[in-house]
């Protein structure tokens, strides 16, 4: 696949370099002449230094001849035209378009993006993404990572194994045995920096995190196995009144009508602004770095800390802070990467990655056959890829067990007739099933093979 993209910075950086692992065409485009560079001497892809929404710089890039143009530049604007020059001059198949700014995405205006007017095929929107994922991880506060597939009906949930764990050190197989009517399954594990897929007679370990797939009313339960009971976070203090911190305040005003939110917010202006625009949260006006803040905040009482700033280190240290002083849980922003691998030894609890987020989305349009959602996890060590099952799918038809699936594959859930299930050794996919699957990297593109359109492609 030929893929133009437009923005060289951590979003733009991250797709082009899981894009080129598996051996795409891929050019970058960025006014800044270092992070071209950049690009070029890290990655096996071509850099061009220009504006990204012009026709001459796209030709140099060669979108006359790509499938694809992902805009993920700093500015909506740049990003939307981009789109727009590949769509109305090139007739680029695919346009895929960062979008920041809510008052675009407003459900009124929904006609904006059509292929009549500014046709965008992806709209991606990091703060409302993101945003989703702290809600889903406030629901589930004993799961480290929580993502919903199959029009939120599944579950893939990592949990991390603690001392008080009440599975360690049990082989996979007496955990059927222990709990037959549980309907999750564990597709993968991370040990020691690597994920693999286990075996049956493979253990869970003290710190291990484990990833298992579920239907999303098991996902309690499953928790409850593995030590983690923690209950809903009601009182919640949010670090950050910008884009994403107002999103989770809103929703969580909407979906939880229980809930004590306190936002802390920097910035007086910005302050006043999102008091007005929230009914039931407190706004506190000061730094999330100051210990009278936080006492203000009854932080002694909080469930959950919510660190949403622009700054990693403020995230991280507004989550140690809190947590000594007497909030039972912490969930912090990482933008650089470089800090996730040390989060947990950093005193986080859990992290959202935006990158990581954005890139999974993307991901989801890049791959090839009926794929129809995907998450990326560890920093692309493996993916959760949901995708429907056709006629010439080598999977259908055959129990699960007569199936030779290569190593680095786990069929996690099958979703049938409105009804989610755990699969097992009888279990024989049918044409139309929608299927979640875990796939470590390597094995990313045997996925896609299984969900392609036509025998010819086997």
């Amino acid at each position: 696949m030929k893929v133009v993209i437009c923005g060289a910075g951590q979003v733009g950086f991250g797709i082009a370099e899981r894009l080129a692992a598996e051996q795409n065409d891929v050019t970058v485009i960025d006014n800044s002449a270092r992070l071209v560079s950049a690009v070029r001497e890290t990655l096996d892809v071509r850099g061009i230094v220009g504006h990204g929404a012009h026709p001459d710089t796209l030709v140099q890039a060669g979108v006359d001849q790509a499938d694809m143009i992902i805009a993920v530049t700093l500015y909506d604007e740049v990003n939307m035209v981009a789109c727009q020059v590949a769509h109305s001059l090139f007739n680029v198949p695919t346009k895929v378009a960062r979008v920041r700014a809510q008052s675009y995405l407003a459900p009124h205006w929904q006609d904006l993006f059509s292929r009549d007017h500014m046709p965008i095929d992806v709209i991606i929107s990091p703060e409302v993404e993101v945003g989703e994922m702290v809600l889903h991880r406030l629901a589930q506060p004993g799961a480290a990572e929580t993502v919903l597939f199959v029009d939120d009906e599944v579950a893939v949930v990592g949990i991390l194994c603690e001392e008080n764990c009440p599975v360690i050190d049990t082989p996979l197989r007496q955990l059927t045995e222990l709990f037959p009517d549980l309907g999750a399954v564990v597709v993968g594990i991370h040990r020691d920096g690597k994920m693999f897929v286990p075996r049956s007679s493979d253990q869970m370990l003290q710190g291990d995190l484990v990833y298992t797939v579920a239907p999303r009313n098991q996902v309690r339960r499953t928790l409850g196995i593995f030590g983690h009971e923690e209950p809903e976070a009601n009182r919640v203090i949010i670090a950050g009144g910008g884009n994403i911190g107002l999103y989770v305040a809103r929703n969580l005003e909407a979906r939880q009508t229980g809930a004590k939110i306190k936002l802390i917010e920097y910035d007086r202006d910005r302050a006043i602004r999102i008091a007005d625009e929230l009914k039931r949260t407190v706004i506190l006006h000061g730094s999330a770095l100051d210990q009278e803040i936080l006492r203000e905040a009854d932080v002694q009482d909080a469930d959950t800390i919510v660190a949403l700033t622009n700054d990693d280190q403020v995230n991280i240290l507004s989550c140690v802070m809190a947590t000594k002083m007497g909030c039972e849980r912490n969930l912090s922003l990482l933008n650089n990467t470089s800090y996730l691998a040390f989060a947990r030894a950093l005193g986080i609890d859990a992290h959202i990655n935006p990158r990581a987020v954005t890139i999974s989305k993307i991901l989801q349009h890049v791959r090839r056959g009926r794929i129809r959602g995907v998450h990326s996890l560890q920093n692309g060590a493996a993916e959760v890829i949901e995708a429907e099952a056709l006629e010439t799918s080598p999977l259908v038809g055959r129990p699960l067990r007569e199936l030779d699936l290569p190593d680095g594959i786990r069929i996690g859930a099958v979703y049938r007739d409105g009804e989610a299930s755990v699969p097992d050794g009888e279990t024989t996919i049918r044409a139309g099933d929608r299927v979640v699957i875990f796939a470590l990297a390597e094995q990313v593109r045997q996925v896609e093979q299984m969900f392609r359109v036509s025998l010819e492609f086997f």
